[in-house]
């Protein structure tokens, strides 16, 4: 399998913000792009490219370091019954989950953008989450795993950002999910301490509800921390993992459950849990991930479940 990148091309206003684009790569002669990237015959993939964030201001990124501020910020709802009714607004109550408060400060240095209202980064996200609603139109809530050919490539942030985003939609809620067993950094990303996460459940009968933790942001609740274990590739494909998925997916139907799952070419764990979700969205690095990566990854996927590749500009 290969993805053409001469489609995507586009000439852009130096003046704007720098931001992703979402575009479809089409078919094109192989032959070098302008950074040197050879290029192959491309298969009609989704292609969505650009930032994570990088782009704000230092001066953001430097308040981060500043003494921390917490503060909870929650996506109004709509104030009248009737406006409810009409736009199909989703609010569940959070009974069970453990709450945390984010630092915005934190968040923005840390590039999760899509928690900042006000950052340009934000439509692009949406886009993303528009195209994967289209592609999985008919249905109200879907399972996704986010993985990359290869480490530091920026798919936990890319899954961070798009679970806020959907988060955000009317229709549907969020669940976050950990599954990077020997790292586990979505909970330090997002700047909380967690103790309990899927290792505790498949190891230690952890109860499931004690595993949710709701970061006041309304409709999205996260799965990160506990244990960390260097056998994840068989918990990962173990019948207690299915179980768990299948679970998460039929309980609330309009449920998108997002897996920040380690990279395909760095071990087993991405390809054991890839038959497990409906959809599976890979991540690359302009100016890093190699062609070849990509397609050896794309290679060993399941392609008839592979929304599309998002390349990240930094």
């Amino acid at each position: 399998m290969a993805i053409s990148k001469s489609s995507l091309k586009k000439t852009k206003d130096p003046s704007e913000p720098q931001g992703p684009e979402l575009t479809d790569a089409e078919t094109t002669a192989a032959g070098p792009d302008p950074d040197g990237t050879q290029r192959e015959e491309g298969t009609g993939f989704k292609v969505f490219r650009g930032t994570l964030g990088k782009g704000r201001q230092k001066k953001e990124v430097a308040e981060a370091a500043a003494e921390p501020v917490e503060a909870e910020v929650i996506l109004p709802a709509p104030r009248r019954p009737s406006d409810v009714a009409k736009m199909g607004y989703v609010s569940p109550v959070y009974h069970l989950s453990r709450t945390v408060k984010l630092n915005p400060r934190l968040l923005a240095g840390n590039r999760v953008v899509a928690f900042l209202p006000d950052s340009p980064e934000v439509e692009f996200y949406r886009q993303l989450r528009t195209r994967i609603l289209q592609q999985t139109a008919g249905e109200r809530g879907a399972t996704v795993m986010i993985t990359s050919p290869l480490p530091g490539e920026g798919k936990t942030l890319t899954s961070i950002n798009l679970a806020l985003t959907f988060a955000k939609e009317f229709k549907q809620t969020a669940l976050l999910v950990d599954c990077d067993l020997r790292k586990q950094q979505i909970h330090e990303t997002l700047g909380f301490a967690s103790d309990r996460g899927l290792v505790d459940y498949l190891l230690d009968d952890c109860p499931v509800p004690e595993l949710f933790v709701w970061p006041g942001v309304e409709k999205l609740t996260v799965i990160s921390g506990g244990k960390k274990v260097n056998d994840s590739c068989e918990l990962l494909g173990s019948p207690g993992m299915a179980d768990l998925v299948a679970d998460m997916r039929s309980r609330y139907p309009e449920r998108y459950v997002f897996f920040d799952t380690p990279s395909v070419l760095s071990g087993a764990d991405a390809l054991a849990f890839a038959p497990l979700v409906d959809y599976i969205l890979v991540v690359v690095q302009r100016g890093k991930t190699s062609l070849a990566d990509l397609n050896r990854a794309l290679e060993l996927l399941p392609g008839e479940k592979i929304l599309g590749v998002v390349m990240n500009r930094y």
